[in-house]
């Protein structure tokens, strides 16, 4: 009879190391436990959407009826500019190179760099039954607009990226804090139990400024952070075991730890961050089974290929990425977020080709993603979102003073735009303004705090009755704000 106190390191280290030896320590523990295994976390109590004493993300239920059930944010890293791509201000045609500084000085950054009002290089129509304005920086958007709904009112409170991708993520302008996709997942679990609930696509050339703070958990248990997947080479580092053994060999090891981590966390109840520990150790050894088959876009038919642009020059990496989000949702995984290397449409200079850079990596498969969710029937139940943490201002950003050709454009936080489509949301609406110049939100603001408190009640939570207990307080995503539900363009 093995002691009952016994613990996991003495218990590895005087166990044999063979088969013979892993059968006979699993007989013994069965034996221990009455035969019976013990349940991971507070799976029933998860399920039911009752009160939690341990943490996992079996799913639960929500505050109120659901109209999205998954998210694919598209996040534009650097700010993509408003006046350039959803925005036509003629103002801008007419006072090119005045003088604005004095109107907007407390937003600038570069003073020294700062010239006047800078028109627009892109070509401007309204596109589809809707109207909406788009540039030619964005062609295959054309496509969908009559999906697409556009918050052009959208205003963030920092001019420097840090502390605003810290904003439009986790709702603060600090870092530590969880985000929204941890909020997500800590309040929703996932339907499939052998993927992550949150999954982050970054870029295979590169980490997003902030990097890996933009998908943490902060002070939630760590089961809910952002799972990082890899579209080239493996998936998931360290994910599987440099030398395989036969499958009845790997049951019946993880059947043995899944005993002596049961008996572990019987004699420490209540330890949260040792339940999420066990559980995102036991997911990682489903995921074995499963992350392999989502990720494998080759039994996509050479249409859908195409269409995303897979093996484009330009395209390839964000279409590939953009596709792994649709299989996964198709699987149930509740939210993706899909990054760019460091901040693409940060166009400080260059505009011209320094925009077209950026939309040409990202255009194509975007538009493909919401025509490929729509013609599946998956787009009524799928939130996709599209947008960057600020915008850009209305003057040029200059080198060459005498050189407008060659301007690009300061960053811009008092005013921007995002879409959102699908999921519970209208369609062909464009919602809000900015001023004359588009230096500011103006018709209808729209702040982070009103956009998370939407995202929320779209997937069938309450901004408010979202909250995890932390040294006393009832901790939210919007806690700090009295956030409004955007409902002039939901369905």
């Amino acid at each position: 009879m093995i002691s009952k106190e016994l613990n996991r390191r003495g218990f590895f280290e005087r166990a044999a190391d063979g088969i013979g030896g892993a059968a006979l320590a699993a007989l013994a523990f069965d034996e221990y436990a009455s035969g019976g295994e013990i349940p991971a976390g507070d799976a029933l109590e998860a399920a039911s959407g009752g009160p939690r004493r341990g943490y996992d993300t079996f799913p639960r239920e929500t505050h109120h009826p659901a109209k999205a059930k998954a998210v694919i944010q598209l996040f534009m890293n650097g700010g993509p500019s408003q006046v350039d791509l959803f925005e036509p201000k003629p103002l801008l045609d007419q006072r090119h190179g005045e003088d604005y500084f004095n109107e907007i000085a407390e937003d600038i950054s570069s003073p020294q760099a700062a010239g006047g009002l800078l028109r627009t290089p892109f070509k401007f129509k309204q596109h589809g039954e809707s109207g909406a304005w788009v540039s030619d920086a964005l062609p295959h958007l054309h496509e969908v607009v009559d999906d697409v709904s556009f918050i052009k009112s959208m205003f963030n409170n920092h001019p420097n990226h840090e502390p605003a991708l810290f904003k439009i993520h986790s709702g603060r302008l600090l870092p530590g804090r969880p985000s929204i996709g941890a909020w997500v997942s800590y309040g929703l679990g996932s339907v499939n139990q052998n993927l992550p609930a949150y999954v982050v696509l970054d870029d295979p050339r590169g980490l997003p400024v902030n990097t890996v703070q933009s998908w943490q958990n902060g002070f939630l248990p760590p089961v809910y952070q952002g799972t990082r997947v890899r579209s080239e080479g493996a998936p998931i580092l360290n994910l599987n075991a440099e030398t395989p053994y036969p499958e009845g060999v790997t049951n019946l090891q993880r059947d043995l730890l899944r005993k002596i981590d049961g008996l572990h966390r019987k004699k420490r109840p209540n330890q949260l961050q040792l339940d999420a520990r066990i559980n995102s150790y036991e997911l990682a050894a489903r995921m074995q089974l499963e992350a392999a088959d989502v990720l494998d876009i080759s039994q996509e038919s050479q249409q859908t290929l195409d269409m995303y642009g897979v093996g484009g020059k330009q395209t390839d990496s964000y279409a590939k990425r953009c596709l792994m989000a649709r299989r996964m949702v198709e699987r149930g995984v509740r939210y993706i977020q899909i990054f760019m290397s460091a901040q693409p449409w940060d166009s400080h200079n260059g505009l011209e080709n320094s925009i077209r850079s950026a939309a040409g990596q990202t255009d194509q498969p975007v538009a493909a993603l919401v025509k490929d969710l729509k013609q599946r029937g998956l787009l009524d139940d799928v939130l996709v979102i599209w947008g960057g943490e600020f915008g850009r201002l209305p003057i040029a950003q200059m080198r060459d003073k005498k050189n407008y050709a060659s301007a690009g454009r300061d960053h811009g936080p008092r005013g921007f735009t995002l879409w959102m489509a699908g999921g519970g949301i209208k369609p062909g609406v464009s919602y809000g303004s900015t001023d004359e110049v588009g230096y500011a939100a103006q018709e209808n603001p729209v702040s982070i705090a009103d956009w998370h408190a939407t995202i929320l009640h779209l997937l069938g939570l309450h901004h408010h009755e979202l909250f995890f207990q932390r040294n006393g307080l009832n901790e939210r995503l919007t806690d700090t704000f009295k956030p409004r539900i955007v409902k002039e363009i939901l369905a």
